[in-house]
Formats: C-alpha cells, sequence, structure tokens
C-alpha cells in the first residue's frame, strides 16, 4: 500500500463519518465561513444542503472551498453541487449519508423539497493527524508527506 493509499484510509477512518468543519466560501472576495456536517467517502466529502442556501449560491459563481476542524484538520478544495438526493446518481451517495448522518437526517431533511442537494468537495490539498503523526496531502499529484506531530492544543468550549 503507497502512503497515499495509507494516508486516505486512516482519513477514512478519521471522517468517513458525521463530522463537522467550518466551510469557507468566497462572494466577491469576501471569506464567508458555516459549520456544517460532513461524511468523506475516500475520495470527497460530501454536505447535505438547500439549493438556495448562501454557501450553494457562493459555491456556484466560485467552487473553490476550504475545511476546517477543531483539531487542525485543514483541506483545500473544489466542491459541486450535485444535485437532489433522489436523483437515480446520487443513490449509493444518499445511502452513505442517510447512515452517516440517521440520527438527524430525515428530522432536518425534507427530501421532497426540490431545492433539496448535495454538495460533493473534492479536496486537493489538506492536513490531517492521527496517533502522533501528521499528513501533508496533495490529492492531485497523489503523494503525501508524514511527520510526527503532537497534537497539543488545549480546546475550549466557547
Amino acid at each position: 500500500m503507497s502512503d497515499f493509499e495509507t494516508a486516505i484510509r486512516i482519513m477514512k477512518h478519521l471522517f468517513g463519518r458525521d463530522y463537522q468543519f467550518t466551510l469557507s466560501t468566497a462572494k466577491d472576495n469576501i471569506p464567508s465561513s458555516r459549520m456544517v456536517d460532513t461524511f468523506f467517502d475516500g475520495e470527497s466529502f460530501y454536505v447535505v444542503t438547500h439549493r438556495q442556501s448562501r454557501k450553494v449560491t457562493e459555491i456556484e459563481n466560485n467552487p473553490n472551498v476550504s475545511l476546517c476542524g477543531r483539531k487542525m484538520h485543514a483541506f483545500s478544495g473544489q466542491a459541486y453541487n450535485i444535485g437532489h438526493p433522489l436523483k437515480p446518481e446520487n443513490a449509493a451517495v444518499r445511502s452513505l449519508l442517510i447512515e452517516a448522518f440517521e440520527p438527524w437526517y430525515f428530522k432536518h431533511n425534507d427530501e421532497s423539497d426540490e431545492n433539496m442537494c448535495f454538495l460533493r468537495i473534492s479536496p486537493t490539498a489538506g492536513f490531517f493527524h492521527a496517533d502522533g503523526t501528521g499528513y501533508k496531502i496533495n490529492f492531485t499529484e497523489r503523494n503525501v508527506n508524514a511527520f510526527p506531530f503532537s497534537f497539543d492544543t488545549v480546546l475550549t468550549e466557547d
């Protein structure tokens, strides 16, 4: 297994569940950030949202986004509205998201609303850490730099 494949396997372990990130977009070169629930399938992060939300409007005009987590995990990439959950081509992703977001998926999402949609965030670069190792990853070139890393930041509630 290559270093890149190992890094992806670790990412799936860390982020292949309901994982909250701050999603940053931009409009007219002014950044905008909000918390989102994500799921990583081994290639892309996915977000469930509404087509008329500010984030979708901004992404449709500028697909460059970043994700940042509380534990210094950070990724940049391109985001795309892949459409309504009930589109046939979204069936596999929908199944994964329903399972990952099971406690709240149907409580907070109305699939009868034609504006409900999925965002796919295809990362191009990023940093994450696990078990004393930091990983600087380049998804475009499919390479990773692994190095000793200790997460010693004190997290606060507010």
